[in-house]
């Protein structure tokens, strides 16, 4: 069974700036967006809760890249 709070250490991916972030796997998937203490830019969280496996998976991206 996975904890329903879990905490991950990541980096900014505008700055570089390291920081820790506090994951509640009890709203299942989620996908939003937290403002990076030091740049105050944008961070993109993706998080999906695998069941099966048992292992939370979490991308995090500036989301600013563009599709031609």
């Amino acid at each position: 069974m996975l904890q329903d709070i879990s905490e991950q250490r990541i980096r900014c991916p505008h700055c570089g700036h390291h920081l820790h972030v506090t994951l509640d796997t009890t709203s299942g998937d989620q996908d939003y967006y937290d403002e990076c203490p030091a740049c105050c830019s944008d961070i993109h969280f993706n998080l999906h809760i695998d069941e099966y496996r048992q292992k939370i998976q979490l991308a995090v991206d500036s989301d600013d890249e563009q599709v031609f």
